[in-house]
């Protein structure tokens, strides 16, 4: 046990909108009032145990090296040459296949479950080092832009080897929607294979460069010119019914930007205030239920904390 003798910790961490449209692998933010809740304990067997998943619409692998939660405290524990093992409690709060960021939630609320438990706990930037481990056994590759904002709230640019705050205007809030249907990550990776013009690269190029200039200057209208993905959303639009007509409305309705959540098929989009983004939510669902799909939607700042102990 610990030195103040706690053997057992619960962790909860948000959902998170991945990409951000110009950020494909390392921009994202962290999503308020959805999110995955994880308790760990340290047991004396030197080993990781998944002792039980509950609330998830499909079966979960309990196999540790195959769970995301599982894998990232196997390359917590290797690391740090523990004599001790975790076992381990998931309770999914966010949709599978969603685009929302749900395999790196319990994959961070694991790692800051466990990190209590520690003697000498790590920082949130050495934790994150050991959650791409577990990202890379959901989606086949190591990224951050999901796990990033999961550990620091708000707006988070992900490198393979550091976390970067992004600051925004404190009244910019995200709209965030779901339709009820599914899209398994690894297929949406497989439709961006093929080649790439290389003036798509300096278009995405400059979007990222005027994104994240506006918000470091608080300047919407350079948001604007830049929030638009030319690279990943043409490739994975079709994969997503009524993804045109929900980002169409998220527009009309004001919107900065307007893009696909992550891999999909969720559908995130920026306003300038809570009130404009509350307004969009019902029309962005409707363009949903027109195609046929229920949907749900969270309105959110991009400011929202991150993962946190319970």
């Amino acid at each position: 046990m610990t030195d103040n003798g706690v053997r057992e910790a619960r962790a909860f961490a948000p959902a998170s909108v991945a990409n951000v449209a110009v950020g494909f692998d390392l921009l994202g933010y962290a999503v308020a009032g959805v999110g995955d809740t994880v308790i760990v304990r340290r047991i004396d067997a030197p080993e990781v145990r998944i002792a039980a998943i509950r609330g998830a619409a499909v079966e979960l692998p309990t196999q540790a090296a195959s769970n995301t939660a599982g894998a990232a405290l196997i390359a917590l524990r290797q690391a740090l040459a523990l004599p001790f093992g975790f076992e381990v409690e998931i309770d999914k709060g966010i949709p599978l296949s969603s685009g929302m960021g749900g395999s790196a939630a319990s994959c961070v609320a694991a790692l800051v479950a466990a990190n209590a438990l520690l003697d000498q706990p790590l920082t949130r930037e050495q934790l994150y080092l050991h959650s791409l481990e577990g990202e890379a056994v959901a989606s086949g590759s190591r990224h951050g832009d999901n796990l990033g904002p999961m550990f620091l709230g708000g707006l988070v640019l992900s490198t393979l080897e550091r976390l970067v705050p992004v600051p925004v205007p404190a009244q910019w809030h995200s709209l965030l929607v779901h339709p009820d249907a599914l899209l398994e990550t690894r297929r949406a990776r497989a439709a961006l294979q093929g080649s790439y013009a290389l003036q798509e690269f300096v278009a995405q190029s400059t979007n990222l460069a005027l994104v994240l200039a506006g918000c470091h200057a608080g300047d919407a209208a350079l948001v604007r010119a830049g929030l638009r993905d030319v690279l990943v959303e043409p490739r994975r639009a079709p994969l997503i019914v009524g993804f045109d007509a929900a980002k169409q409305a998220a527009l009309h309705a004001g919107a900065m930007g307007a893009s696909i959540s992550g891999a999909g098929p969720s559908v995130f989009a920026w306003y300038e205030t809570a009130e404009a983004a509350q307004a969009a939510a019902p029309k962005v669902q409707a363009a949903f239920a027109a195609a046929g799909f229920d949907s749900q939607s969270w309105v959110t700042p991009l400011n929202s904390p991150g993962a946190h102990l319970l």
